[in-house]
């Protein structure tokens, strides 16, 4: 399985992204998805996951209302749209591919890892 992450930058507080994660292989569909993100000195940091085959979404509670994953299985893609962000969203944002059923992923359980893409949000 491999992932490709997109769409980080900078931005203000308040304002929008939407990250999109690129999957490949022929196993893929036997995993579900995840959001991950880590800063400096810190470990990494669930941020949600989906179940790719019902759609079912998971939230850590700092993102729950901001944050919506989704996924695209036409386009073998997933995505995190954030909303009103805010300067402690600001890391490096990991999409994530694990066997575990989506409400059980954590990084300890992970199988692949996307290349990460730098979020930064700016006071």
């Amino acid at each position: 399985v491999q992932l490709q992450a997109s769409g980080g930058g900078l931005v203000r507080a308040g304002a929008s992204l939407r990250l999109s994660c690129a999957a490949s292989g022929q196993t893929f569909s036997n995993y579900n998805m995840g959001w991950f993100r880590q800063t400096p000195g810190k470990e990494r940091e669930f941020v949600a996951s989906i179940s790719w085959s019902s759609g079912s979404a998971y939230y850590s509670h700092p993102t729950k209302g901001r944050f919506t994953i989704s996924r695209d299985t036409a386009k073998s893609t997933m995505y995190l749209q954030m909303n009103n962000l805010k300067p402690e969203d600001t890391a490096v944002y990991y999409c994530a591919a694990d066997r575990q059923p989506a409400q059980w992923i954590q990084a300890s359980t992970v199988d692949y890892w996307g290349q990460g893409t730098q979020v930064t949000v700016s006071s």
